[in-house]
């Protein structure tokens, strides 16, 4: 899955981060790991159990685009923008079996403003695609709360609701 001479950074997560791809305290999420290449793109390795198949043998399609999608956000994560899908497009090329390590790679392919455009894919023990996404990523603002909520984060006014 990795070269001999592949150099992967751990890219690391919030402590109680309860998203259901990456999050460590989501108790029946995929608990995924991703690495940073020294290409820029973004690595991970899943093994995903039988309990998200969708036919006996293979990963369901939807947790093949959630697969995906967590990478190529962790793409977009890695260069230090936090934004949230808006648009995604899945290729499902050839089934994907469970319990099977797999190796994704993700990477910003364009950004312009706000707008990240992204590809990933899903690749076979013999480097062979078997799933491909691309997807538009927005930046988002962090959501306020507390005493930071009562104030706008352009004005410094009040907030409206």
């Amino acid at each position: 899955m990795t070269g001999p001479t592949e150099r992967l950074t751990p890219l690391d997560h919030s402590a109680q981060n309860r998203c259901f791809g990456c999050g460590v305290a989501n108790p029946v999420g995929l608990h995924l790991d991703f690495f940073l290449a020294e290409d820029g793109s973004v690595v991970g390795f899943p093994a995903v159990s039988d309990l998200y198949e969708g036919p006996k043998g293979y990963v369901h399609g939807g947790i093949i685009a959630t697969l995906l999608d967590e990478a190529m956000s962790k793409a977009v994560r890695a260069h230090g923008y936090i934004a949230m899908t808006r648009q995604m497009e899945v290729d499902y090329l050839r089934p994907v079996p469970s319990g099977t390590a797999h190796r994704m790679e993700s990477r910003i392919t364009r950004s312009k403003g706000r707008k990240h455009w992204t590809a990933a894919k899903i690749l076979n023990h013999a480097g062979t695609a078997i799933a491909e996404a691309k997807g538009l990523f927005i930046e988002v603002r962090p959501r306020l709360t507390g005493q930071h909520a009562k104030q706008s984060p352009i004005s410094g006014s009040p907030a409206t609701e």
